[in-house]
């Protein structure tokens, strides 16, 4: 059966209009690992774009969502202040700071938190953790909660960075953006949401949570 001139050129125009989205894609996820993706203009950008493909979401709660003015620039990059001098975990302060106030996208190296004291230290407490904003002191995390502290670095270990879940945050603190950036209310940049199968899952920088609290 011969099908239609008119039916070629619909399904004709459909793939093109995939193939302009999956490569418009492309750049952006190749984008973010560009340093001057935070410039004004690449961000809106990306944020259309996003928008276009559908990018932008309002998760469900617990999730606290946060929009772009809590990440607006401020008098250290986007929070008040420079990050902790004497960070919890011997966690490198200069790699914090950057992470934490001059940075939307980057993160620190995959298995990072367990070259840190991290783990010595968190194996001789028998009670949940809280884990601080690096810049603030504010509680953000604590885990393990509803799971055991195997469980919380089995799961950490597998993805590379310390990974939380929704009972583990503190939403009076925390904001989620639209693009699933994990921010504090005071604008340090944690992490990103990256749901998985077992629901929302917080894959957050160690050096971000590292602080003390005040």
């Amino acid at each position: 059966v011969r099908r239609s001139s008119r039916s070629s050129t619909a399904d004709t125009a459909r793939m093109s209009l995939r193939t302009s989205a999956l490569l418009g894609f492309a750049c952006v996820v190749g984008a973010t690992r560009l340093p001057h993706v935070a410039s004004g203009s690449s961000r809106v950008g990306m944020s259309l774009l996003s928008s276009i493909l559908g990018g932008g979401k309002t998760f469900e709660p617990p999730v606290v969502m946060g929009d772009e003015s809590i990440m607006a620039p401020k008098a250290h990059g986007t929070s008040e202040t420079p990050v902790q001098d004497n960070l919890k975990y011997n966690c490198d302060v200069k790699l914090a700071d950057r992470i934490c106030n001059f940075n939307r996208h980057y993160a620190e190296r995959a298995g990072y938190w367990e070259t840190t004291s991290f783990l010595t230290e968190a194996k001789a407490v028998k009670e949940e953790i809280t884990f601080y904003d690096s810049n603030s002191g504010k509680p953000l995390f604590t885990a393990p909660r509803g799971r055991s502290f195997d469980d919380f670095v089995a799961e950490s270990k597998s993805h590379g960075w310390p990974s939380f879940r929704d009972d583990e945050v503190n939403w009076e603190y925390v904001r989620i953006l639209p693009d699933g950036e994990c921010v504090s209310v005071d604008g340090t940049h944690l992490g990103h949401n990256l749901p998985d199968l077992s629901g929302n899952r917080y894959c957050i920088n160690l050096v971000s949570v590292a602080g003390n609290p005040k």
